[in-house]
């Protein structure tokens, strides 16, 4: 297993969270709630009835894990500001104590040599946005702009660039879609709106931060699509998904359309959403970077019933993570190439902004995510080797923490939290990471 790879001299090494998985402190220093603190509350809704009330408590131990951080050597550290926390109700009166908040953050992060990478949204919706109809609203992407605008006058003069969204396919299908996130509707096709309004309030928010002369990104999590045979019918599904997965998000800001949706059943019009001027307003302020958030392939067949016009379909022989997730490291280097093939000069520069797995806490000593994040940069550094534009690779994550609907049971982290104590005890895979850090910029001093 490499120790080792060959990337280039400025590859930005770093570690990624998200402020509703580890900040804790829900109801301090004025914050509002957010559609993850009312559905966390709705029975059922998350294994165990786990919330993140106090998650990792970063709001109070950020200085403690900044050291841990600084332990790794990372050049970057990717985490979300809450909104809630910023813009109680989502509009209107700002909360100083929470800009203070990564005012801290922010300051010692650059002590600490580390140079942030804030995303502005990452699911915790204001729930008194959710309240008036959330992302299906399309004042919500309005209030999304000046929101951006607030923190990015706050924190601009020390924070270069920055993420509008973090995966809004995931918040799309699984918050409004399936409701199996936040905020919790089930309106299948008909949540795409809930997309559109997405990427209307990134177009909104990347024209502002252009004008204060920062850098825009947009993380999306993509996955490279497999038909399960060559028939026609199992190519034309993965093609629909594809279209739904992959390219309904990446389309109108690389290259100003949207792709054919109609093998979905879906019109042009997105249910309404989309209005005259829409499309060329998403794809105009551009991308600076393009964020990648990268887990595991997907293997599509043919519907084998009404509904859906595909299926997915176990990969076979692949191993799997605690998540369950399929383990193809390949798979990176061929979606890598694959974006490159669609895009062409439209494509950014990429930044790998999550890629990481859950490992059972029982699972001593950490030897499959070493191995996961080994294989991973392997890849990476093979495709970059092959021409691909990548900067930085982040992994998903610095902590344990809160994974979403399935509360405290899924463990990502570099560090290990005891969830009861708040104790953190870095694993084999933080050592791991620190030297292969280490070796990298020793590699490039000589």
């Amino acid at each position: 297993m490499p120790d080792r790879f060959d990337l280039p001299a400025g590859f930005r090494w770093g570690a990624a969270t998200a402020a509703y998985q580890i900040e804790g402190a829900v109801e301090e220093d004025g914050r509002g709630p957010s559609v993850w603190d009312v559905f966390a509350a709705r029975p059922g809704a998350v294994r165990d009835g786990h919330t993140g009330a106090v998650a990792c408590d970063h709001y109070h131990r950020y200085l403690e894990d900044i050291a841990l951080m600084r332990g790794l050597g990372l050049d970057g550290y990717r985490f979300s500001v809450s909104w809630p926390r910023v813009v109680p109700t989502g509009a209107g009166t700002v909360n100083p104590a929470g800009l203070a908040f990564y005012d801290r953050l922010v300051d010692a992060l650059l002590e600490a040599g580390i140079t942030p990478l804030p995303t502005l949204f990452h699911w915790d919706l204001p729930q008194g946005l959710e309240d008036g109809g959330g992302w299906l609203d399309r004042d919500t992407a309005y209030r999304f702009a000046e929101y951006a605008a607030v923190v990015a006058d706050r924190l601009g003069d020390r924070v270069p660039a920055w993420i509008t969204l973090n995966e809004p396919f995931v918040h799309t299908v699984f918050g409004y879609a399936l409701g199996t996130h936040a905020p919790g509707r089930t309106l299948m096709f008909e949540a795409l709106p809930a997309a559109h309004h997405q990427l209307l309030a990134h177009s909104l928010a990347a024209s502002l931060l252009h004008e204060r002369g920062l850098e825009v990104m947009l993380s999306n999590n993509l996955t490279p699509v497999w038909p399960a045979s060559d028939s026609a019918e199992d190519v034309a599904a993965a093609e629909a998904y594809d279209a739904l997965h992959n390219r309904l998000f990446t389309d109108p800001v690389l290259v100003g359309r949207y792709p054919d949706l109609s093998a979905l059943g879906v019109p042009d019009d997105l249910y309404g959403a989309v209005h005259p001027g829409d499309v060329d307003l998403i794809h105009s302020p551009g991308l600076d970077g393009l964020g990648l958030n990268y887990y595991n392939p997907t293997r599509v067949a043919a519907p084998v019933g009404p509904g859906l016009p595909f299926t997915l379909v176990d990969i076979p022989d692949a191993p799997r993570t605690a998540f369950g997730w399929p383990v193809v490291p390949d798979a990176l280097r061929q979606l890598l190439h694959h974006l490159r093939d669609v895009y062409g000069a439209a494509l950014p520069p990429i930044t790998i902004t999550e890629n990481g797995c859950s490992v059972a806490e029982d699972t001593s000593p950490d030897q499959p995510r070493i191995e996961f994040l080994a294989t991973h940069l392997d890849v990476l550094a093979e495709a970059v080797a092959e021409g691909i534009d990548v900067r930085g690779y982040y992994t998903w994550s610095l902590l344990d923490n809160y994974e979403w609907a399935e509360g405290y049971h899924q463990r990502f982290g570099l560090v290990h939290v005891d969830f009861e104590t708040q104790v953190r005890t870095p694993k084999a895979s933080y050592a791991w990471y620190r030297d292969l850090i280490e070796s990298h910029q020793n590699d490039h001093l000589r």
